[in-house]
């Protein structure tokens, strides 16, 4: 999506009108990227030119229309003043992320299903895997805390073995499954060719079996959902996966960017039975949480699955009563910040501490699980991963077209 809402909505109109349909579901793969205020959108990208070294390639940047009007605002020597702040306001939005960390909804109608989750949109499961897949992070727990050191800005959107786990215990049949990076391996069932003709960086990793995620590709071959959406690489490919012959089909789809002339949306239909078609929670899902949060591993340990006592069927039983005497409608939005103001300044942004979430705190009430996000009586312990966020940063090559952006340079899903 990269901050292009608005412009996917708009074509969403369009579409409906000219092929006299009607759009029941969007469906976001990651980067959605929508910030509270320009001046945080703008600051991003100064923070990112001066990680990579690369402030004095500004004036490539002042070619992207939605930022012209915002660099007119400030001169360089403000822009080095704020830089510092940027930080603090790195953790205001990324704190609203992990605060919604079971999912839940980030707008009225915009629903975020969490670092990994399952809901029902009518009769239909999808489930979801947040984040991209970094070997080094992966073992590890959700140990990043606000303040966020320059470490845990990157690492709080990596996969890990928890959520993954959690997703490997669904057994009732997955009908869409969404992951921002591909499941490793899976330009052996498209064309890849082709692929690497438009992107030709891709070609080594393709060969290395190093493009894509193996946690991905692991929970496609158990989940074997007849559809698997993707993103993160801005390119569209598709391809046919059959699982073991005569087995079950599963359609893969990634699309590219939200770029006039590029192939970003593809509208397709799926049976299912008669509405309402709106987003409840699922059932099979909300047990696996249950019986999963107690190992919730809050610091760089891993965690412990060998200590679990509760029974999955107890689990089940459980929460299909709660289910039948409070409904399956997600909790509703609930405003906790106030609304983005234009004349309003960034320090009125960064000034706002952390918060638990409403609806994060009415679902855990509902399952009876204690609220352990912001739990800081487990030490603070250092990650043993090698590269600080200026180290794990990627170089432009400033000859080349910022949209074509090498694998190498794509860490983290950043431009």
């Amino acid at each position: 999506m990269h901050g292009d809402l608005d412009n996917v909505y708009a074509t969403l109109l369009h579409l409906q009108e000219v092929e006299k349909t009607k759009i029941d579901l969007l469906i976001c793969c990651g980067d959605f990227q929508v910030y509270r205020t320009e001046s945080i959108q703008f600051l991003q990208l100064i923070s990112l030119l001066k990680c990579r070294g690369s402030l004095n390639s500004l004036n490539q940047w002042r070619k992207q229309e939605r930022f012209l009007s915002i660099i007119r605002q400030f001169s360089l020597e403000v822009i080095h003043l704020k830089i510092s702040k940027w930080n603090g306001l790195k953790q205001t939005m990324d704190v609203c992320c992990f605060c919604r960390y079971y999912g839940g909804w980030t707008a009225p109608d915009i629903y975020f299903l969490g670092f990994a989750g399952v809901v029902k949109f009518g009769n239909i499961r999808i489930g979801g895997l947040s984040g991209i897949y970094k070997a080094h992070d992966y073992h590890l727990g959700h140990h990043e805390r606000v303040p966020y050191n320059e470490k845990d800005i990157r690492s709080i959107y990596h996969v890990r073995e928890y959520d993954v786990h959690k997703l490997m215990q669904v057994e009732e049949p997955i009908d869409i499954f969404l992951s921002h990076d591909w499941p490793i391996g899976i330009t052996d069932h498209g064309d890849w060719k082709t692929l690497v003709r438009h992107k030709p960086f891709f070609n080594q990793e393709i060969q290395e079996r190093t493009l894509g995620s193996k946690p991905a590709a692991e929970l496609l071959e158990k989940l074997k959902p007849p559809y698997w959406f993707s993103a993160h690489l801005h390119c569209k490919f598709a391809a046919l996966v059959q699982h073991g012959e005569g087995g079950a089909v599963t359609k893969f789809l990634a699309l590219d960017k939200c770029l006039p002339g590029r192939k970003f949306l593809q509208i397709f239909e799926i049976e299912s039975e008669p509405g309402p078609f709106e987003i409840q929670y699922d059932e099979e899902w909300l047990a696996i949480t249950r019986k999963f949060n107690s190992i919730l591993p809050l610091t760089t340990r891993r965690a412990n699955f060998g200590g679990l006592q509760l029974d999955m069927q107890e689990c089940r039983q459980w929460v299909s009563h709660r289910l039948q005497t409070r409904g399956a409608k997600p909790f509703e939005f609930v405003r906790t910040v106030p609304c983005h103001n234009p004349s309003g300044s960034v320090s009125n942004v960064s000034s706002m501490g952390y918060c638990r979430n409403p609806q994060t705190e009415a679902f855990l009430q509902f399952l009876e699980l204690p609220y352990l996000l912001d739990n800081t009586s487990e030490s603070r312990e250092q990650t043993n991963s090698p590269a600080s966020f200026i180290s794990r940063g990627v170089s432009i090559d400033h000859g080349s077209d910022v949209d074509e952006i090498e694998l190498s340079e794509v860490d983290d899903a950043e431009e």
